[in-house]
């Protein structure tokens, strides 16, 4: 399979800081930032370092071509602005997608997007990295709301001279004849949403009405940037339909979509002033080797990369891609003298087998600490509530998803309801224990608070002792058979001087009550629960 692809650009500023390429098997859009002197350099410069991966023999290896050359593309910048510090600050979005058989790799950075069309359904492939999106992904900002924020255009991640080495979001995707990709920079959704850019997706019959159609509709929108669409289409690798892309190059100011006079202070300037300085000599040789290294194959070229390609204007992006064109040219030339002894996939072998190693590494460490960490945190105890009683847990109070860090070791017979309000709402929140025997000892110390609680019934002022087995003095009951025999009364019927005087005070309060002999402690109920 290959692509059926369009691309094109709409202009709102005197110079486009934007740059795409599409082709049979790879479609790139980038937008520069930085003003007159790096925008253009910046997404020119990206783009022209991709574009040598446009063809269908990867060995596998697609996804890992595409990141690595993007994350060279990088370095390159990084390498322009310290030769040319009047370019520090300048950067580019970069959003690509590379076809290999039936397997489409992905590689974003930035806020261009990437949409797709596949079986009935549209849907935004990419996430923009600016702040305003982070905030909705915290849920601190409606979507809605991002439109007129303030920081909206603020980018969190974008190639240049900040990073070394950014990072990228890469994907795969399985491909289907049928299926459309476009892939826009910023300039589009500022005007258009979503529903209006799936609406003309649907109903345009060709991928070249499809992109005229979205920028006409953005410029008539007054759009606040330049807008760069590319379209593509996966299709059978025999269909020769007609939205081929086409095998020659437009006129470099066609194609780049400026004006015909750019203002005299812009990256013109810039570059011919770097020319002038003789640090880049020799600018239309190697802008004509990398205009022979496209034509070599179906292609659109737009935006700043083509009018660097085609003019020259820009030699610091022109020098830099031509070296490294030619020596791909020249490593190409010499593949077909060299010995099928598989030495040349060695280190797409090794690139293969390093990031599952890397990924089983990094696995097994996971699974290690959180290992380690349950088996901390079954030495820990606290003592919490449960069923209206104190009781002793082991862990920690907290759950990992459906997974409890904790259970129940112990469950005491103090009634949580009779402590006093402090120590009920230490509870509450758990009291944690280093070990067994200081929860032991917290438990310890509750009870004793439940001994200082007075237990008197609802409604009465004095506390109430349970009945303890005694023998009544009431005639109509009989002598318990676990009481103490009575002290003989005397003729009258009153007890004896002995044994009112060893009546307690409060025994004395029950008519006709009897005490027993001398108990060694009283038994207290509280809620139902006798301690001692």
């Amino acid at each position: 399979m290959r692509f059926a692809a369009r691309s094109d650009v709409g202009m709102v500023r005197a110079k486009n800081d934007d740059s795409a390429y599409v082709g049979r098997y790879l479609a790139v859009v980038a937008d520069g930032m930085g003003g007159h002197a790096g925008g253009n350099v910046a997404s020119a410069s990206t783009v022209l370092d991709l574009v040598h991966l446009d063809h269908a023999e990867h060995a596998g290896a697609a996804a890992t071509h595409l990141a690595d050359e993007i994350q060279t593309a990088n370095s390159l910048l990084s390498e322009l602005v310290a030769a040319n510090p009047q370019l520090a600050g300048m950067g580019t979005t970069v959003t690509a997608i590379l076809l290999e058989d039936a397997k489409l790799q992905l590689a974003h950075i930035g806020d261009s997007r990437a949409y797709r069309l596949k079986n009935g359904i549209f849907e935004q492939i990419t996430k923009d990295h600016t702040f305003v999106q982070r905030l909705i992904d915290e849920g601190r900002l409606r979507p809605e709301e991002a439109e007129i924020h303030p920081h909206k255009n603020v980018l969190m991640r974008v190639l240049g001279d900040v990073d070394a080495s950014p990072e990228l979001d890469l994907e795969e995707f399985d491909a289907e004849p049928g299926e459309r990709w476009l892939l826009c920079s910023d300039g589009l959704n500022a005007v258009l949403n979503d529903r209006v850019v799936e609406q003309v997706m649907r109903e345009t019959t060709s991928i070249r009405d499809c992109v005229n159609t979205l920028v006409d509709l953005t410029l008539a929108g007054g759009s606040p940037d330049n807008i760069t669409i590319a379209v593509v289409e996966v299709i059978e690798a025999d269909d020769d339909g007609d939205d081929a892309p086409p095998a020659s190059m437009p006129p470099a100011r066609e194609a780049a979509g400026e004006r015909e006079k750019p203002p005299a202070d812009g990256a013109d300037a810039v570059s011919t002033e770097i020319d002038q300085k003789g640090d880049f000599p020799g600018t239309a040789i190697r802008a004509d080797i990398i205009r022979q290294d496209l034509l070599t194959r179906p292609h659109i070229l737009v935006g700043s990369a083509a009018l660097a390609t085609e003019t020259g204007q820009i030699p610091i992006v022109t020098q830099r891609s031509a070296e490294r064109r030619a020596a791909m040219m020249l490593t190409h030339r010499a593949d077909p003298d060299k010995p099928d002894d598989g030495e040349d996939d060695t280190p797409a072998r090794k690139r293969r087998w390093l990031m599952p190693a890397f990924l089983s590494l990094m696995a097994l460490i996971l699974i290690t600490v959180l290992g380690l960490g349950y088996t901390w945190t079954q030495t820990r105890y606290y003592v919490a509530e449960t069923d209206n009683r104190v009781a002793i847990y082991t862990g920690v109070p907290q759950r990992i998803g459906p997974v409890s860090l904790s259970e129940l070791y112990e469950t005491t017979d103090i009634p949580v309801s009779n402590l006093p309000e402090y120590q009920r709402s230490q509870l509450s929140s758990t009291l944690p224990a280093a070990s067994l025997e200081e929860a032991e000892r917290i438990v310890g110390d509750l009870r004793s608070e439940l001994r200082a609680v007075s237990c008197d019934p609802e409604g009465s002022g004095t506390a109430s002792p349970t009945a303890v087995p005694t023998a009544s003095a009431s005639p109509a009951a009989g002598p318990s058979p676990s009481a103490s025999a009575p002290p003989p009364a005397d003729p009258t019927g009153e007890p004896s001087a002995d044994a009112s005087a060893a009546a307690s005070p409060d025994s004395s309060a029950s008519a006709g009550a009897t005490p027993t002999a001398d108990p060694p402690s009283q038994a207290i109920e509280c809620g139902g629960a006798a301690h001692e």
